[in-house]
């Protein structure tokens, strides 16, 4: 199992929460700040921002083997569209190994969204 934050169209409720079937949802969660959101044709982005003074909020889930190999094609890791990272979350999910999806593209001409994703 794997413990995954996911920040956008994953999240319950999103339009791509179906390939979350069968996993744990186990919280809410935010970053600390360095990261940022960003527009990116109807689903969001988030980068590293050391200037960002917000953080991301999301969700952590526990994913299985196959439920991961689900969510990186989905992620577009093969193709370089985003990467799986692990990154460190605030309280209660500090101290938890966690990964996440990072976009790797360019966001030149994107718009910053912040730190909440709400489509």
């Amino acid at each position: 199992m794997s413990l995954i934050f996911v920040y956008g169209t994953l999240k319950r409720g999103g339009r791509n929460f179906h390939h979350m079937a069968g996993q744990q949802f186990l919280g809410e969660a935010r970053t600390p700040p360095g990261f940022r959101l960003y527009e990116l044709d109807g689903y969001p982005g988030m980068l590293i921002k050391p200037d960002d003074r917000d953080g991301v909020t999301g969700e952590v889930w526990s994913v299985d083997t196959a439920g991961l190999a689900q969510l990186d094609l989905l992620e577009g890791l093969a193709q370089g569209l985003y990467r799986r990272i692990p990154i460190n979350l605030l309280p209660p999910f500090a101290d938890q190994p966690v990964e996440t999806y990072l976009y790797a593209r360019s966001i030149e001409g994107r718009p910053a969204i912040g730190s909440t994703w709400t489509h």
